[in-house]
This record gives structure tokens, sequence and C-alpha cells, in this order.
């Protein structure tokens, strides 16, 4: 997620320093062939250590046994999961407040899906199959499914005292996306129309404990350098990896 975001920001630096007129940013996941973690295991087996060096525990250890013993996760490494967990605790969010939100972005998702949204961005792929021919196309979003607030009730909490559940979290899947970035030389030797501008870019460092909270700062220090008030904006689309990684943005930089 990060690093597809990070690809625009090199594109867009690119075209405006007229290294290059045109860039196509993009990212791809495949869980379903790189499971998470495994990159963790690939480095320890070839003898590269793992991603916690002692300088690092020196540093962070005393805090990650403090915050993740709250909820019993482990404070070897640092987690996404427990960072969830601290999130919600530090903006003072309920299960029911993520839950709540969590239908909300489904519905949402159904909607624009079924009225046809997303079909001009979506690339069919044939489906393949381990054994056996392809049986049609793969057109839909496969993460969009039915979604009731008494459905999440049902889920138990991922951690002891803890708030995150299945439901609120990022979920296990592939897919890849794309974007051409230009400047007017670009555009003009393409013959295109532009469907939006870049006016501001921003990238931050935050506090790997927590983890997930970078788009605050992001979102606050951007706003500043467009000179943009939050309601100037039409439309904000965050990552949500876990519900608190939004939510926290919309209580913080005091969005709608």
């Amino acid at each position: 997620c990060g690093s597809s975001q990070q690809s625009i920001h090199f594109a867009a630096q690119a075209v405006m320093s007229g290294t290059q007129d045109c860039v196509i940013a993009g990212g791809v996941e495949v869980m379903s062939l790189v499971p998470i973690g495994s990159n963790i295991m690939a480095g320890a087996q070839a003898g590269a250590g793992v991603p916690m060096s002692e300088g690092m525990k020196e540093k962070y250890g005393a805090t990650l046994e403090k915050e993740f013993a709250q909820f019993e996760i482990n404070p070897m490494f640092f987690s996404q999961f427990a960072g969830a967990e601290l999130l919600a605790k530090k903006y003072n969010m309920t299960r029911e407040e993520l839950e709540e939100f969590a239908v909300l972005s489904q519905q949402r998702a159904l909607e624009a899906t079924k009225a046809g949204r997303f079909q001009k961005e979506v690339v069919q792929v044939p489906v393949k199959r381990a054994q056996g021919e392809s049986q049609g196309m793969h057109a839909v979003d496969e993460g969009i499914r039915p979604t009731t607030k008494e459905s999440l009730q049902k889920l138990k909490a991922m951690h002891p005292n803890g708030v995150i559940t299945p439901a609120v979290s990022s979920q296990i899947c592939d897919g890849a996306a794309a974007v051409m970035i230009c400047n007017e030389k670009g555009l003009e030797k393409l013959g295109l129309k532009p469907m939006a501008k870049l006016i501001g870019l921003e990238l931050v460092g935050a506090d790997p404990v927590i983890m997930l909270e970078g788009p605050v700062p992001a979102t606050k220090k951007v706003l500043e350098k467009t000179g943009l008030k939050p309601d100037d904006v039409g439309l904000y689309e965050i990552n949500e990896a876990f519900a608190p990684v939004p939510l926290a943005v919309v209580k913080a930089v005091g969005l709608k």
C-alpha cells in the first residue's frame, strides 16, 4: 500500500523535474504466492537475520513489551495488528464504531460496483485453475461481500482486551494497479486529456510501534503545504488496511 503510493510520488517527481515526460506508476501484491511474512522467513533462511536488529530492540524493546502486553501480542517484532489496536485506543475508538465504518465501506464499494463506476478502470483477467481449463473472466473485486452490523457483532476479537476483528482488518488478496503520470509536454505528445492534477505530495516517518498513524501527519502537512482546508477537498481516499486508520485521520484532521 505504501510502496504503491510512493511509486506515484516518484513518477510525479520525475515528470515535474523533466527527467521524464510520461511515467507509469504501479504496484502489485500477490499474497496467494507470497504469503505475509515470507520475506522475513526468506531473509532468516539466507542468513541475513531478522528485521528487528539489536539496536532497534534496545530503542523500542521496552515500549513494545509494555504496549503489546495488554493485548497479549508477541513483542519480539513490530505488528500492524498491535498498531491497529493502539491506534484505536489512542483515538478512543469503540468496536461498534469500527464495525459501523466497515459496514459503510462495504456498502459504498458494493453500490459503486453495481453502478459500474469501476468498469473503466478494471482490467479483466482470465480465471486460471490449478487443474482444468479457464472458466470465464475475473472482473469484480472479490473483497466486496454482503456485510451487516449484526453479522460483524458475531465475530471474536483477535486479541484479549482488543477491538480489532477480521472484519475491520486488511484481507489476504491478490491485486495490482497502475496509473500514467504526465507533465504538459507528455500530454501534448500523446494527445491526452488529464483526469486529475497532482498539486501536492507528502511523505512522513511515524512511530514504528503504533505504526499506522502516518496518514495523520501526512494529511495535515499536505493540506498545509497546498493551503487547503479540510472542507476544500471533495473526496478523501485513505488506505483502509484497518478501520482505525481512516477513522484516525477523520478525528485528527477534522473530516466529516
